[in-house]
């Protein structure tokens, strides 16, 4: 799909497909990853959140001209998606026992085996952040960056655990009904891409709406009691030794969650970027807000977006940016945590 030239042939209609998918047996079971890119290039690992998958959580983000010609041209992106979130799983047994998030991380090890990786930079959102914090946490050998959006890294507040408590029931014994969809929506867009009674919903909401419907209830149960049962993962966070760009919308019910977690960290390796007006997905709400925090962010690899001019129209001018991210100290390895704000 993509080549180290200079120049990123994007195919769109392979990109809407995610690439060549896998099926990848694990001690935890099957999972299924989807490859896009060149192989020989560096690996870019994903994680979607609960109910999610590769192609919603990351193709608005990959979609964008700027996004996709600054990842494809650098890393062959491997999607990996939770137990039974891909497209057209099968419902998962009943007999099957239940995965606690450190098995989802000793998972992604077995995937990595697999493919022959070794060290891999992480995207994550919410709890797919989660996910691939506590991979980087158990395995630091294996993970060179965090690129992490609306992260999660406590144990749920009470008011969290009753909300999933609440959606696990209503997963386990009516399925993915209307009081699941609202609360899942909620916790991915904010009220502007939500709609109300004077203002539609969104074509985004609109399409996540129907991906929800699509979803084998039990499968996302599974990955919701995985999530919910999580550990504090703050005391750990400062002796990650990789960078960590962290993305948050202004609007995101996990807006407190990034700031902690950034606070946590050892300041020579965290950056927060908050998105203004956006919900805690961000990848797809506003994708364009990514990509020049991005850029610099992996320019302290040695990795760039390939020359090509840049939209008159694009709002991903620099000055929209904050200067402290541009400064030469975060475009290498020491990047400063700083609070961001994008206004588009």
């Amino acid at each position: 799909m993509a080549d180290s030239s200079d120049s990123v042939s994007i195919d769109m209609e392979a990109l809407s497909l995610g690439g060549q998918e896998h099926l990848v047996e694990t001690t935890y079971g099957p999972v299924c990853v989807a490859v896009c890119g060149d192989p020989d290039k560096p690996a870019l690992i994903t994680y979607p959140d609960i109910a999610l998958n590769y192609m919603f959580c990351f193709q608005g983000l990959l979609f964008c001209p700027e996004a996709s010609s600054l990842l494809l041209h650098n890393f062959c992106i491997y999607h990996i998606s939770p137990l039974g979130h891909e497209l057209g799983a099968p419902m998962i047994s009943v007999d099957a026992p239940l995965l606690s998030a450190d098995d989802l991380a000793d998972q992604i090890v077995e995937v990595l085996n697999f493919f022959g990786l070794g060290a891999v930079k992480c995207m994550g959102v919410t709890a797919g952040a989660y996910i691939l914090t506590l991979f980087a946490m158990k395995y630091r050998q294996r993970v060179l960056g965090l690129i992490l959006v609306s992260p999660l890294c406590q144990a749920p507040s009470w008011s969290e655990w009753l909300c999933n408590k609440v959606m696990s029931n209503l997963l386990y014994y009516y399925g993915t009904c209307g009081v699941v969809k609202e609360l899942l929506l909620k916790r991915y867009f904010s009220k502007e891409v939500r709609g109300n009674g004077q203002v539609p919903e969104s074509d985004i909401v609109q399409e996540c709406r129907r991906l929800l419907s699509e979803r084998q209830s039990t499968n996302v149960w599974r990955f919701l009691e995985a999530i919910n049962g999580r550990v504090d993962l703050s005391e750990g966070l400062r002796k990650l030794q990789c960078r960590t760009l962290i993305f948050i919308g202004e609007n995101s019910a996990y807006h407190s969650e990034a700031v902690h977690m950034t606070t946590k960290l050892d300041r020579r390796y965290g950056a927060l970027v908050e998105v203004q007006g956006s919900g805690s997905l961000v990848s797809e709400e506003q994708p364009q807000a990514m990509v020049i925090p991005m850029e610099y962010f992996l320019m302290g690899y040695g990795l760039y977006r390939p020359t090509q001019s840049v939209s008159p129209r694009s709002p991903l001018s620099p000055t929209r940016i904050s200067p402290e991210l541009l400064s030469p100290e975060n475009m290498g390895l020491k990047l400063k945590p700083i609070k961001t704000r994008l206004a588009l």
